[in-house]
């Protein structure tokens, strides 16, 4: 009797787990397949000016006297009185598919809407490059700064590399640290190809296409040395892109010397002409201080409920699971 009592208990834990999890996933999928529902995101502005007037006062009223210290005040606040000119700071980490796109468009819409001709942007740029449409819209975005004449500064302080430099071109200066990782002007594309273990094993695998050239090159059919050649003509004519693009913004180049998919340090990028000046976004940032007020700008997209929940019933499911395990093996 007691061995039925502990397996209906057990029993009954796993039913109320597995009905729970049926539950999490009915309200997951119910949420995602809500349409007419667009993402929502929000957009913040930081006083970065205002941050560094902070952070300088409590560490001045620790090194001065109070007499010193009254002084130091007096003249900051005639400094303040002062209508300066903005420095808008934007961040930009890419990802493969520079999905970071969507919310650099609304910083961009954002600052567009209040900046003026005398105003400044920087962007502090983040990435190893990625899919060409999804950097080639993300350097449309920048354009429209340049469009508008809004002067636009580029930092790159660890890489900006293929997608990443298409993005730094649009800059009317670009700024690297010494070591960051600059250039990789060129396109590439690896698959692999499972045609012969397929073969193998006996597995047939059929493609049906209209058009000679719908599908070029395939995982699991066998290539063709004419849907090779094509192939590769497509590389070539991304990258006869890639370089005039870069050409027309960075006119100063010689693009043949630097288009050819080399990477290189900023303080050998410099004088390649692929950099203007070896500094830092944050060096860069202090030494505006005193002439702009420094305003950040991010816009973050809103998890959406099908997230929530997803994250939400991840761990109710890893720690019920583990309960489960618990009561089995002490048992």
């Amino acid at each position: 009797m007691e061995f039925l009592y502990e397996y209906g208990l057990f029993f009954a834990k796993t039913l109320t787990f597995v009905v729970a999890i049926a539950i999490i996933v009915g309200v997951v999928a119910g949420a995602a397949t809500v349409k007419g529902k667009p993402k929502k995101g929000q957009l913040s502005v930081t006083d970065l000016t205002e941050q560094y007037q902070t952070m300088a006062e409590e560490f001045q009223q620790q090194l001065l006297g109070k007499k010193a210290f009254k002084q130091w005040q007096k003249a900051q606040s005639k400094n303040k009185t002062s209508v300066k000119p903005k420095l808008f700071v934007v961040d930009f980490n890419g990802s493969m598919d520079a999905r970071e796109a969507e919310s650099l468009r609304e910083e961009v819409t954002a600052i567009l809407a209040v900046a003026t001709k005398e105003d400044e942007v920087l962007l502090r740029l983040e990435s190893g490059g990625g899919v060409v449409h999804g950097y080639g819209l993300a350097a449309s975005q920048l354009d429209r700064l340049r469009q508008q004449q809004i002067n636009l500064t580029v930092a790159i302080d660890k890489v900006a590399a293929s997608g990443g430099y298409m993005m730094a071109c649009i800059g009317n200066t670009i700024l690297a640290a010494p070591f960051a990782i600059v250039g990789s002007i060129g396109v590439i594309a690896q698959i692999p190809n499972f045609n012969k273990l397929l073969k193998k094993h006996d597995v047939d695998f059929e493609q049906f296409t209209a058009g000679e050239f719908k599908r070029t090159i395939t995982l699991f059919g066998e290539n063709t040395n004419k849907g090779r050649q094509k192939f590769q003509q497509e590389l070539e004519d991304t990258h006869v892109l890639f370089k005039q693009f870069v050409q027309q913004h960075r006119p100063q180049l010689d693009i043949d010397t630097v288009a050819t998919g080399e990477h290189w340090f900023g303080h050998q990028a410099l004088p390649l002409n692929l950099i203007d000046t070896i500094q830092t976004s944050d060096d860069y940032v202090l030494a505006q201080m005193p002439q702009r007020h420094v305003f950040q700008v991010k816009y973050q997209l809103r998890k959406g409920l099908a997230e929530k929940v997803g994250m939400g019933s991840a761990g109710i499911v890893s720690h019920w699971w583990q309960k489960l395990i618990q009561h089995a093996w002490l048992r």
